[in-house]
């Protein structure tokens, strides 16, 4: 495994304060929240894999919107069947209950079983209803997972990638990716440590595909989503990694 699976840093960090601008639309089987660019459609999309506090949390709305600002459509699913976690009573929650699909309603688990078809379907609606010629994924914690799974050759997959502090991304899903990928690493991550960030290294290597992987100090897992922007350090990490996945996707999708 190139990351380790979530705990319960997974659920620390701050509530961001603004108004979403976004959409949310019901698919049937799961909502969305959609964004488009302030001057109409466009071929260039971004799917968007939240952390496990989901898609309508407004800090994963807020970078939805900030992607659309830069000119993509932005598509962010419900991973979780409206069983995310709430940002609040986190100190009673049973992780392992939960990622088992203990607390949903449909007893519905969240992993790949579950969450592979949405973001299938996501890519499919991007191409056909939303006529994205070119679709970004970017995966934050949780979600970064399903950005490398479907980051592949073939009809309808991912063109580009970026992820920022991932999570239980498995070795041979890394080494099966054949698109371009951006990472954004905290210095203080006990789920993408070190150890982890060099074995991604020689693997991106091996296989030869266009990767950046930035470090950003002072900052620990979740610091893209969830940083507090009251601490500068925070701040300067957040936005600064938005910046490098702005111009990773200009380079791979739109040049």
């Amino acid at each position: 495994m190139t990351s380790h699976p979530p705990s319960s840093c997974c659920l620390i960090g701050i509530k961001h304060e603004g108004v979403a601008t976004g959409q949310i639309l019901d698919w049937g089987e799961f909502e969305v929240y959609v964004r488009y660019p302030d001057d109409g459609p466009t071929e260039h999309g971004i799917l968007l894999l939240t952390d496990v506090f989901g898609h309508r949390f407004i800090n994963s709305q807020l970078i939805a919107d900030q992607f659309a600002a830069n000119g993509y459509f932005v598509l962010v699913p419900d991973l979780f069947y409206s069983d995310a976690i709430p940002m609040k009573n986190i100190e009673d929650l049973d992780f392992a209950k939960w990622f088992s699909g203990g607390y949903s309603d449909r007893g519905i688990g969240h992993g790949p079983a579950t969450f592979d078809p949405i973001v299938d379907r996501c890519l499919s609606e991007m191409r056909s209803k939303y006529r994205c010629q070119k679709i970004g994924a970017a995966g934050y914690c949780f979600g970064a997972k399903y950005v490398v799974r479907h980051l592949r050759a073939g009809q309808g997959a991912i063109d580009a990638a970026y992820v920022a502090h991932p999570t239980q991304v498995e070795k041979n899903e890394l080494e099966a990716i054949t698109g371009a990928i951006a990472i954004a690493a905290a210095e203080d991550d006990t789920q993408f440590p070190p150890e982890k960030r060099y074995e991604s290294e020689e693997i991106l290597k091996s296989i030869g595909v266009p990767y950046q992987l930035n470090l950003y100090s002072g900052v620990s897992h979740g610091f893209a989503v969830r940083g507090d922007p009251k601490i500068r350090a925070h701040l300067y990490a957040k936005e600064n990694a938005f910046i490098q996945a702005v111009q990773w996707f200009k380079e791979h999708l739109k040049s």
